[in-house]
């Protein structure tokens, strides 16, 4: 346990999509990835904290575009009020959804982030939760990228390791920055999570 890290009330499973984490588009280190998300998930759920999992609308042709396998979560989601599915069409998932409601319906006031991918939605989706007042912790280890490949005359190709730190650094003078999964920990929120109107409910 990580005595700088008290429970938190919420988990974001930020775009755990078989395009990302399967096959040839799949983030380096996936299979490790989805063992710490896993593990995230199971702690949370034995905990009663409200366990969200946000799901990418990409656009047409694209790896996650709606109802094609690459769109799928790769992770099942539970069934019962302390855990949902809510789509997006940005990176950031408060953008147009109703994250924030289901939250405040929760009396959530802590969250943790994890997912893919580091530099795009799961750091806009923790800059966002920062500013609207929420405790935020991201473990390092159970969020990860791409490689950038290299711009000739710019830069050489940068390792998906150093953009997924680049990432967490960017932010952690507001969040909470873990090294590892294993320091993290919930507790259950004070209120009972509300379905937002429109979102997809969580399924077995």
């Amino acid at each position: 346990m990580n005595e700088f890290a008290p429970p938190s009330q919420a988990l974001l499973v930020v775009d755990v999509q078989k395009a990302g984490v399967t096959g040839e588009r799949a983030v380096p280190g996936a299979a490790g990835l989805l063992e710490r998300v896993a593990d995230l998930i199971a702690g949370a759920r034995d905990a009663g904290a409200l366990v969200v999992h946000l799901q990418n609308d990409g656009a047409p042709g694209s790896g996650d575009e709606p109802h094609t396998p690459g769109w799928e979560l790769h992770l099942p989601v539970g069934d019962g009020p302390a855990e949902a599915v809510i789509r997006k069409t940005r990176d950031d998932g408060f953008a147009d959804t109703g994250l924030g409601e289901l939250l405040a319906g929760a009396g959530a006031e802590s969250l943790v982030v994890c997912g893919v991918m580091s530099e795009m939605c799961v750091q806009a989706t923790a800059r966002t939760a920062l500013a609207l007042g929420y405790r935020v912790v991201l473990p390092y280890d159970a969020h990860a990228t791409q490689d950038i490949p290299a711009a000739p005359g710019i830069s050489a190709a940068v390792p998906a390791a150093v953009v997924s730190r680049v990432a967490a650094w960017a932010i952690s003078a507001d969040a909470e920055v873990t090294a590892r999964t294993a320091d993290v920990t919930f507790t259950a929120p004070p209120g009972t999570p509300r379905e937002p109107a429109g979102e997809r409910p969580a399924s077995p």
